[in-house]
């Protein structure tokens, strides 16, 4: 049975984020690593593994309810299954496993702008032939700047294609984003963010 090791179970996951995240310019982008030496046309058959579904973080975000697990497990399992292959439930009848991590972890955007000062000034002093040298001077009144403070969700979302035989993550698929107030009810945000995390699934 494959485990994470302990440098990715305190990683990030989100497929939740992005299911759950919100982008005006769109979803984020996934970014994926592979194993440039494995053969990729063997998987027929993906099944989740064991231990997968599993959350971290600080943010009461990080506890998912059943309910968004499996729409998240379902999500999964429809995107691989619109590329072609076969999601089945007993993990010893599949060619790879799947497996998913959530870290939600709250974050502080502390952002300082310069407010619009008050410019007071004149001219003075004196040039040659007894010119007047016009000579520009001001003073700041009321100069300063304003603090905005604004508290949010980062999630990272994380989801692995294990081989079962070597026992090691072959395919590794990462987004980040900041994650929504309250979470879609419904399957089809799901299943959009999982098709967009799956994207680059198999490798080229």
């Amino acid at each position: 049975m494959y485990h994470y090791p302990k440098r990715i179970s305190q990683t990030c996951l989100i497929l939740a984020a992005i299911l759950l995240a919100a982008c005006s310019s769109g979803p984020p982008k996934p970014n994926v690593d592979y194993n440039r030496d494995y053969d990729f046309t063997k998987i027929k058959r993906i099944a989740f593994m064991p231990i997968s579904g599993t959350t971290a973080g600080d943010s009461p975000r990080a506890m998912l309810s059943d309910m968004q697990i499996n729409r998240i497990n379902n999500a999964l399992a429809n995107a691989v299954e619109l590329k072609g292959y076969e999601f089945v439930q007993d993990a010893d009848q599949a060619d790879a496993l799947m497996g998913w991590h959530l870290f939600a972890e709250e974050k502080t955007d502390i952002r300082t702008t310069p407010t619009s000062p008050v410019m007071m000034g004149g001219y003075y002093g004196y040039g040659p032939y007894r010119g007047y040298n016009r000579a520009a001077y001001y003073n700041c009144w009321n100069c300063g700047s304003e603090v905005t403070v604004r508290q949010y969700t980062q999630g990272t979302f994380i989801v692995d294609i294990i081989d079962p035989k070597l026992q090691q993550s072959v395919w590794r698929s990462v987004i980040q984003s900041r994650l929504k107030k309250d979470l879609s009810q419904q399957q089809e945000p799901y299943n959009e963010a999982a098709i967009n995390i799956m994207a680059g699934f198999p490798p080229p």
